[in-house]
């Protein structure tokens, strides 16, 4: 099984991650920001990932440090639970409707980290989440779980489309891109992703 548990301690918050590639959808989020673990629910259900995220942060202060902590340890519990990655599929792209949004995902589980997020939010929060914060998770997991990761916005008004848009159409690349397709071996001509 491929499996991670992330731990995340700073004098702002207090994270530990559990995440299994190999599960039936199950999630268990309790950030405190309701539309971050709104989200994490899709990224479960949607990957086929079982995830665990417990998260305590200075919420009174606002949001960031809490999203942001959880996005790290996400994004590093991928990376670990993916080990060398050998035999993965490595690349997918899904397109997901949500209404009059329409979210295009492209990623590369390369090992290497780049982003390129375009989502315009007509309102300046989702719920308790600034909406400025939805670019910087992605961006966030992108980094730590190192891969290479494209979001284009085709269309949407609604700020809660958009972003449940987003990320089930993320969860659906990562469910196709983590699918184990060679016995052994990397998907690249440099012989490894892990480098």
């Amino acid at each position: 099984m491929r499996r991670a548990t992330v731990t995340r301690e700073t004098g702002e918050t207090s994270i530990r991650v559990e995440l299994s590639l190999d599960g039936s959808g199950q999630a268990s989020v309790e950030t405190g920001v309701g539309m971050l673990d709104h989200m994490l629910h899709q990224l479960a259900r949607h990957g086929g990932f079982d995830l665990t995220v417990q998260a305590s942060g200075d919420l009174h202060v606002d949001a960031h440090h809490t999203s942001e902590d959880v996005a790290i340890a996400v994004g590093r519990a991928l990376d670990e639970a993916l080990g060398d990655r050998a035999g993965i599929g490595r690349f997918a792209d899904r397109t997901v409707p949500l209404d009059e949004a329409l979210i295009q995902v492209a990623l590369d589980l390369s090992g290497r980290p780049y982003a390129a997020i375009e989502l315009d939010f007509p309102a300046p929060m989702i719920g308790e989440l600034p909406s400025s914060m939805a670019k910087h998770i992605l961006e966030t997991i992108a980094h730590e779980g190192r891969l290479a990761l494209h979001v284009r916005q085709l269309a949407g008004e609604n700020e809660h489309h958009i972003i449940e848009a987003t990320f089930k159409a993320l969860a659906r690349c990562l469910r196709d891109a983590v699918r184990v397709v060679e016995a052994a071996g990397a998907p690249s001509t440099k012989g490894t992703l892990s480098s």
